[in-house]
């Protein structure tokens, strides 16, 4: 796991990170969002121990990073935001070097390339130079990179930028796969539609503070409040209205394009059993269904700025 405790980082006569305190447990993926300039990249790099915080306390997997540096780095993997590449080197040869400085032994290293850039959907490219890959096709290949040695705990700036929708896709996909092998993972970004596809938790961040962390089912209960009910009706949508009106729990309902949504102070039983009401007074229901507020209605909530 990841634990930071009341880090500062100062840069001259700027505080980047104020006080901040998080922690990642095995088996989540961690949205840090916030808007440019957050302090998201320099909360990572101070967690990979790539610059000197001004005070505060970092630990990966229970090792304190300031006493033991060189352990925790064997457990890390990080994929910066618009890494640099090796422009005169073949797709297949630059995951070779990588595995090279990871220590891979030579018989070993085909195969771990191979499984690399299977990983990340990038096997048809293996010959390809670099300098020809596109830039969500650079971003793979970094991750390529970073997945090879098999790291514990990883660190990904931005690495959805740029990448196609199947990509996204690819994305999301090893993400769930690293996360059910019980892998930390902390993800970077601006983008909310992309993160809310993978994130288990959030850690919301603002002018280098942390606004708001903790797993997103948690986080939308705080601070959302009530569950949202998505109802599409075929028929009765009068007698829809009445049920509502006199169930104390819900609230008043709203058209959102073929749905009708509203607030529901209930667990799923609950909502279960308002279902069963609105079957039995002859309520036509086409779908009913409890979701989460996506991160971007998440972020406006708390009051921070509105991202890209």
């Amino acid at each position: 796991m990841i634990r930071v405790k009341d880090l500062r980082v100062d840069y001259d006569n700027m505080c980047a990170v104020r006080d901040l305190s998080l922690e990642v447990h095995p088996g989540e993926v961690c949205g840090l969002i916030g808007p440019n300039g957050a302090g998201k990249t320099t909360t990572m790099r101070a967690i990979l121990g790539l610059i000197e915080p001004t005070y505060g306390e970092i630990e990966v997997l229970g090792v304190d990073i300031r006493d033991r540096p060189e352990d925790v780095h064997r457990v890390m993997g990080f994929m910066p935001d618009l890494p640099p590449v090796y422009e005169d080197l073949q797709v297949w040869e630059f995951v070779d070097l990588f595995a090279s400085s990871y220590g891979i032994h030579r018989r070993d290293r085909p195969s771990a390339v191979e499984r690399a850039l299977d990983q990340v959907g990038l096997r048809d490219k293996r010959t390809t130079l670099t300098a020809e890959l596109s830039r969500g096709m650079r971003q793979r290949l970094m991750l390529a990179k970073t997945l090879l040695p098999d790291p514990r705990v990883l660190l990904l700036d931005e690495p959805a930028s740029g990448v196609d929708p199947q990509g996204r896709i690819d994305l999301k996909n090893i993400l769930k796969r690293l996360a059910e092998e019980k892998k930390t993972i902390v993800v970077s970004s601006h983008i909310l539609t992309e993160m809310d596809e993978f994130c288990t938790s959030v850690a919301v961040m603002e002018r280098g503070r942390m606004v708001e962390s903790g797993r997103i089912v948690e986080v939308n209960r705080r601070i959302m409040g009530d569950a949202l009910i998505a109802v599409e009706i075929l028929e009765g949508v009068e007698t829809f209205h009445e049920v509502l009106s006199a169930d104390d729990r819900a609230g008043p309902a709203q058209r959102n394009r073929d749905a009708l949504e509203f607030r529901f102070r209930g667990d799923a039983a609950a909502a279960s059993e308002l279902l069963a009401v609105l079957v039995k007074r002859d309520v036509r229901v086409a779908s009913f269904s409890r979701r989460r507020d996506n991160l971007e209605e998440l972020f406006l909530k708390l009051g921070s700025k509105e991202l890209s």
